[in-house]
């Protein structure tokens, strides 16, 4: 079995940051916009590469892609109060007259997450869900992670992976009147 690119040749923080920082910056910046909003993303995204260069990369985590969400994940659940907050206010405001899913960034992440299509109800489900169940979808779904990725950034077992997203999608139908929230819907 191959090891993946970035595990092959494990990088040194100290000779590659510049290049980890370049090639993966954007990418988990947007991933804790989508998460959280665009004024908490600047700093959260530093200190994510801040505590990666601090912390040093150790190959037994698996890739740097991985590695960089983990201590994203991490970050963005120091503010998983205010997340929640959030998604618990849009999901009571939704309804509202005026109100367009484009304003802010939790509308944009949970529009991703029903592929484009976003409710009220979804954000009170996603909202319901224990905070390892969500951050399992929201790194597949918004990360666009693989089990695998999802299992070394959170460091937990491939099946755990496995079984909290079943876990989640068989809460979120419930919630949602037995509609897929993780599959596009046509209409």
């Amino acid at each position: 079995m191959a090891l993946p690119p970035d595990l092959a040749d494990p990088p040194d923080l100290r000779v590659d940051f510049e290049q980890i920082f370049n090639a993966h910056f954007t990418e988990i910046h947007r991933y804790i916009v989508r998460r959280l909003s665009d004024d908490v993303a600047d700093d959260l995204a530093a200190e994510v590469f801040l505590t990666a260069y601090r912390g040093g990369y150790d190959a037994s985590r698996g890739g740097v892609r991985p590695w960089l969400y983990g201590i994203a994940t991490h970050l963005i659940a120091r503010h998983r109060r205010t997340e929640i907050r959030r998604w618990k206010a849009l999901s009571r405001t939704a309804g509202r007259a005026g109100h367009s899913p484009e304003h802010s960034p939790e509308d944009a992440a949970l529009a991703r997450v029903a592929a484009g299509r976003l409710t009220g109800k979804l954000a009170g489900a996603l909202a319901g869900l224990n905070r390892g169940d969500r951050d399992v979808v929201l790194l597949s779904v918004l990360g666009d992670l693989s089990h695998a990725e999802v299992a070394a950034a959170l460091r937990i077992p491939a099946g755990t992976v496995a079984s909290r997203l079943n876990r989640a999608r068989k809460q979120l139908r419930k919630a949602l009147g037995d509609v897929n929230p993780l599959e596009e819907t046509h209409g």
